[in-house]
C-alpha cells in the first residue's frame, strides 16, 4: 500500500516523499502563524502558493494537516506536506511549478470550510488550467485540502 501512495505522488509530479529527504524537505518548519478567519486561511495559501513561500505556507498547517488529493491519495502531517511543497516549488525545469499563478474564480465559504473553484497561468501552460480545492479550516489554521490538482491533466508547452 506504501509503495502506491509513493507511486501516486511522484506521478502527481509533487515530491516522493519518505525515503531519503532533499535539502529542501530537511528544512525546519516554521512555526504557526494563525489567521483571522477561514477566508484569510485560504487567501494566505493562495498567496504563499503563488509565490512559492515555503515558510509561509508550511506555517499555517498543523501537524494534524491533510491534503486529499485525486483518485482519493492522502498525504498526512507537516513533514509530508512539507515535502510535497519542497517539490511544487521548484523551478519548472526541475519538475516543479514555480511561477504558477493560481487565480480564484469562486469562492463559496460554509462555516470555517471555504471552497475555490481557480484557474492556473503559468508560461509554460499551453492553456490555463482550472481545478478546485475545498479548504477546511479551525481556530485561524487549515487542516484538510481536498484538491482536484493533477499535472496530468495540464497541457504543457
Amino acid at each position: 500500500m506504501r509503495r502506491i501512495f509513493y507511486i501516486a505522488i511522484a506521478t502527481l509530479g509533487l515530491a516522493a516523499i519518505g525515503g531519503e529527504s532533499s535539502a529542501e524537505e530537511a528544512k525546519i518548519l516554521p512555526a504557526l502563524h494563525t489567521q483571522a478567519n477561514a477566508e484569510l486561511v485560504t487567501f494566505e495559501h493562495i498567496d504563499a502558493l503563488n509565490a512559492c513561500d515555503w515558510n509561509r505556507l508550511m506555517a499555517q498547517y498543523p501537524e494534524e494537516i491533510l491534503f486529499i488529493l485525486p483518485n482519493g491519495t492522502w498525504v498526512e502531517g507537516r513533514a509530508a506536506i512539507g515535502g510535497v511543497f519542497a517539490g511544487f516549488c521548484k523551478e519548472r525545469a526541475d519538475g516543479g511549478f514555480k511561477g504558477a499563478k493560481f487565480i480564484a474564480e469562486k469562492v463559496k465559504t460554509v462555516g470555517d470550510t471555504v471552497n475555490v473553484s481557480w484557474r492556473v497561468e503559468a508560461p509554460w501552460l499551453a492553456e490555463p488550467y482550472k481545478g478546485g480545492d475545498a479548504y477546511v479550516t479551525q481556530d485561524g489554521l487549515m487542516y484538510t485540502q481536498v484538491t482536484t490538482f493533477d499535472p496530468a491533466d495540464m497541457k504543457f508547452k
